[in-house]
């Protein structure tokens, strides 16, 4: 009698004790479930010796849409196909001093949604933030700096300002 006593407060202890841990650890991992961080690539940006060349052979070679800044591929949106979605890609003089602090000769763009929250978030891990959130009519962008030292540039879109703003210029996507 006393082992099945002690063997049926050991499993109540067990499962309680495991319970309270499993709920501190989901406390824990979900401090903010709805936050997302990374959506998608927004840029690829990278330094070359001839800009204006490098748009055109991509464009004759490869059949990219190229424009003054390269080229932009439109797509549609995983988790809603009505909306779409633009990654650019654009190659930067060898001399551009806008990937700096990094010495690298690429910067990618990521897409991401609630830039504020995601900055916040990656200040309270350390993680550097070279500057300061910029608003423009297409999205709000930010720069941080990898463990490898690689600049970053974090963007939260606004699309369908973004397609506005290439057909004032003329741009044509690449689909």
């Amino acid at each position: 009698m006393k082992k099945k006593t002690l063997f049926t407060l050991s499993l109540v202890a067990t499962f309680g004790l495991g319970f309270a841990f499993s709920s501190l650890l989901t406390k824990i991992n979900s401090d903010n479930p709805t936050m997302k961080k990374v959506t998608g690539i927004g840029g690829i940006f990278f330094k070359c010796q001839n800009p204006g060349k490098m748009r055109e052979w991509y464009r004759i070679h490869l059949g990219l849409n190229t424009n003054q800044y390269g080229a932009v591929f439109e797509w549609r949106q995983g988790a809603d196909t009505a909306k779409k979605g633009f990654t650019q890609w654009s190659p930067f003089a060898e001399t551009t001093k806008y990937f700096a602090p990094s010495s690298k000769d690429f910067m990618i763009n990521y897409r991401v949604e609630n830039l504020e929250e995601l900055v916040d978030q990656l200040k309270k891990d350390s993680v550097v933030v070279t500057d300061k959130i910029e608003s423009v009519e297409y999205g709000k962008f930010v720069h941080i700096m990898d463990v490898e030292g690689n600049k970053v540039e974090l963007w939260e879109p606004n699309d369908i300002e973004y397609e506005e703003l290439g057909q004032k210029m003329g741009s044509k996507t690449t689909k």
